[in-house]
């Protein structure tokens, strides 16, 4: 999601009041929202378009 104050891409988990990261591209947080997620255990990383939406989601796999 890209915040509206920074104008950067976020990483943020559900429901979560603070973001976990911010990035200057949409793949740099993804990448680091797929890792985040593994490293928790796995679960689903939802990709929002620039105004919000959902456009994508990816099951992420519990890390080793």
């Amino acid at each position: 999601m890209k915040s509206k104050e920074t104008n950067r891409w976020v990483a943020q988990r559900e429901r979560a009041e603070r973001v976990a990261g911010s990035y200057n591209t949409q793949a740099e947080a993804e990448k680091a929202a797929k890792i985040m997620s593994s490293n928790s255990g796995g679960g689903e990383v939802r990709i929002h378009s620039p105004k919000g939406p959902i456009r994508d989601s990816n099951t992420v796999a519990p890390g080793k």
